[in-house]
């Protein structure tokens, strides 16, 4: 397994607010949008971009996963698979599928799930913020990862993937997006999976200022999903800064496609664990150590969801158990020991299962609460697995204290959904 690692640089200077700026963004046909637009890379494997593409050349997979143009067997990560990115988009553009606007401009990226509506602001991040600490992260990269997304930026000289940032809600940008929001959109389609996406493109020069001020009134913002293209994108900037003796901090690789959500509209959904086996126990024998620093109250055949922090659902051999921590193992004035994950790490899968690294232990796996409990249920009654613990999600306020204060939250905490659609717009680094 790559080593995990955490980008640090020297401050290349010092300054407490963030910065946002409008581009010239590339944009696909408004009749062809819905059939380009695809889910982020890392959300589904080689196999099933090829399914989703349904013979389209013009989906966006082709650009962000090339690999799917290739035999099953090919290097992923060979120089081919960057370039036949880069040749895909570019015949897209030379064919007028995609075209730049002519002025810089923001756009609003509003998302619809379950009748929750989140609107973000489409902007270019600054490569200094993230140097400087003013985009808070939250997660550890992979330097794999990071050269693979890194690559794609170096042979295409463009930002294919906008990353998801969160901000703390600010009511004069609310207002901003809302006087753009109250006209006809751009773009507005629904995809298979039942989410809406309206897109807007502004171009009211009073908006974009007042965008602009506001957000260079924040002291920081907060990668919320993509540190691993937020990270190569950071790296990728300081590389061109690097080899530009002319560089100035103004060109448009010091600046990459982020969208931005105000923290109070964001959904973070729980991000569930299913483990092999009980470590030589039984399940009785299981049941009576939880009880250590657990209430276990048995909850029968239906499926029992978490109704509160510090409460865990747990499926074995057919029951649902409700298991609330005892006084005593966890620390609410911790960032991460009041953590659920860090609860369940440390009184129940270290000490009882012997499930020690959650990255590399193949006796555990993990399940992102879109799929819902129904998912654990089903994979113990196969015998898959012996067991699941269902959890309650993390919230935006402990995302924030954890970044706040500098600090890494644990493997698979969170997990946002609607994710962002790729191939709505496109920033270049020229």
């Amino acid at each position: 397994m790559p080593k995990i690692k955490k980008i640090t640089f020297a401050p290349i200077f010092i300054k407490t607010m963030a910065v946002l700026k409008p581009f010239k963004g590339i944009r696909p046909k408004k009749e062809l949008v819905a059939s380009i637009a695809c889910r982020p890379y890392d959300v589904l494997n080689e196999q099933e971009a090829r399914i989703e593409t349904k013979g389209d050349p013009n989906s966006f997979y082709h650009v962000i996963k090339p690999e799917i143009d290739f035999p099953d067997d090919f290097d992923h990560y060979s120089p081919e698979i960057y370039k036949k990115g880069k040749d895909n988009f570019e015949r897209m553009f030379r064919e007028g599928v995609f075209s730049q606007d002519d002025k810089e401009y923001y756009y609003i990226y509003a998302q619809t799930m379950d009748g929750r509506k989140q609107y973000g602001i489409v902007g270019c991040a600054s490569v200094d913020d993230y140097v400087n600490d003013i985009i808070k992260k939250h997660e550890l990269t992979r330097p794999d990862k990071e050269e693979d997304r890194k690559n794609h930026v170096r042979i295409s000289n463009l930002n294919y993937e906008p990353v998801f940032f969160a901000y703390p809600q600010v009511v004069a940008l609310d207002e901003l997006v809302n006087k753009v929001t109250a006209n006809a959109p751009e773009y507005d389609f629904t995809t298979d999976d039942g989410i809406g996406h309206t897109f807007w493109v502004v171009r009211d020069e009073n908006i974009i200022k007042g965008i602009t001020e506001e957000f260079a009134k924040i002291k920081y913002t907060y990668v919320a999903d993509g540190h691993h293209r937020t990270a190569a994108a950071a790296l990728v900037g300081k590389e061109r800064r690097d080899n530009n003796p002319n560089h100035t901090g103004k060109e448009e690789y010091n600046f990459f496609l982020a969208v931005h959500f105000p923290d109070n509209q964001l959904k973070i959904m729980d991000y569930n664990r299913v483990i092999k086996d009980l470590n030589g126990l039984s399940v009785d024998q299981f049941l009576a150590k939880l009880g250590e620093n657990f209430t276990v109250e048995k909850k029968g055949s239906e499926i029992y969801k978490p109704a509160k922090l510090h409460e865990f659902s747990l499926y074995v051999d057919g029951n649902w158990y409700a298991l609330t921590a005892k006084a005593g193992t966890f620390n609410d004035n911790d960032p991460i020991g009041v953590l659920d994950v860090t609860i369940l790490s440390d009184k129940v899968l270290a000490p009882l299962l012997n499930i020690v690294d959650l990255r590399k232990d193949k006796r555990i796996d993990f399940v992102g609460g879109l799929r819902g409990l129904g998912e654990l249920k089903k994979r113990v009654d196969s015998g898959e697995m012996k067991a699941a613990f269902a959890l309650y999600p993390v919230t935006m306020k402990q995302l924030i204290d954890i970044a706040d204060n500098n600090l890494i939250m644990p493997p698979k905490v969170t997990w946002f959904e609607p994710k962002l659609r790729s191939g709505l717009v496109l920033h270049s680094l020229d």
